[in-house]
């Protein structure tokens, strides 16, 4: 899934890649304190499955997507297979019990939303996580496929924007008998708790290590990943004199650390590409350990930014096409 910024500001914010951990234990804290509490700032089965149109759409899906993820159907009363799609939809919207939230879009009576999301037939599905959308699929698929694609939907709101939904009232005519479950401790959340206590203290050399615990038991963990790299970054820029370092690099191009040190401040100020492209190009003109060094600092930087970024798969090609 490739996400286009609703916002239009192209730039990654490092400072909400580096609240990520933090975001999704909030997260998952507040959605245990809701259920204990009886559903406390839970919301109505019904509200799963809302009507959107043009004056709700920044309210409704927009705003509402900084809290869970929103899946929108594009559809149309003439639209024989939006007639499948759309109950299949709200059926699993119910079933996943909050961790995505449904909005229908009545493409007759809504043109210019059909045409910002560039919809060419329907029914057409996209998703909006904190701001961005994603164009999700096409047409009446089957329902393995659908489930397939909403399950990395929500672990992309999860691992990324540490969205991990909202709380559902138990149906009301259950008369109370069913309780929500329990949200179980990972295994790991009293280390990945203090890296994320550490990094906000400017400890990165303690969040460095912390993250590296996790890691070593659990080398797949994707959070644990996320902040290593992060606080690896932070660690290397933190006392750069970045004017400095910006005149080496442009008066070194063959310099490799000048390069790396440019390239980490470039991420760090935003410019992905930038640090992206200063990269390729050092692993291009390099052999040995250099090259070696220049691409190695390229896939840490993939980490922060997020494997499923579009810069990144453009960045990998890029690579590609300089090592082969």
């Amino acid at each position: 899934m490739q996400p286009r910024n609703m916002s239009m500001s192209g730039v990654v914010d490092l400072a909400a890649v580096k609240a990520a951990s933090e975001a999704k234990a909030k997260a998952e804290q507040a959605r245990a304190d809701a259920a204990r509490q009886g559903g406390g700032g839970a919301v109505s089965p019904s509200s799963l499955v809302i009507d959107v149109d043009e004056a709700g759409f920044e309210r409704d899906v927009l705003q509402r997507s900084a809290e869970v993820p929103v899946v929108i159907d594009f559809w149309a009363e003439w639209c024989q297979p939006c007639k499948q799609l759309g109950p299949l939809l709200e059926r699993l919207a119910q079933e996943y019990n909050g961790r995505f939230v449904l909005a229908k879009i009545d493409v007759d009576a809504n043109q210019l939303l059909m045409q910002q999301f560039g919809v060419q037939g329907i029914p057409a599905v996209f998703a909006v996580v904190a701001g961005q959308a994603l164009p999700l699929f096409q047409g009446a698929a089957p329902e393995a496929q659908i489930r397939q694609t909403l399950d990395q939907l929500v672990q992309v709101a999860e691992e990324r924007f540490g969205l991990t939904g909202i709380v559902v009232d138990a149906d009301p005519r259950d008369d109370g008998e069913q309780q929500a479950p329990p949200v179980p401790a990972g295994p790991h959340d009293a280390a990945l708790q203090a890296a994320v206590q550490a990094l906000d203290a400017g400890d990165f050399a303690g969040a460095v290590q912390a993250y590296g615990n996790v890691l070593s038991d659990d080398p797949g963990n994707t959070e644990a990943k996320l902040g290593l790299a992060q606080a690896q970054l932070l660690g290397r820029v933190q006392d750069l004199d970045a004017q400095q370092v910006r005149t080496e690099a442009a008066r070194q191009p063959g310099d490799v650390a000048a390069q790396l040190a440019a390239a980490d401040l470039d991420l760090v100020g935003g410019h992905v590409e930038d640090a992206f492209g200063r990269l390729v190009e050092t692993v291009g003109r390099t052999a040995g350990e250099d090259r070696d060094a220049a691409r190695l600092r390229l896939l840490e930087l993939f980490e922060v930014v997020g494997t499923d970024d579009p810069r990144v798969t453009a960045a990998r090609q890029a690579l590609a096409r300089v090592l082969f």
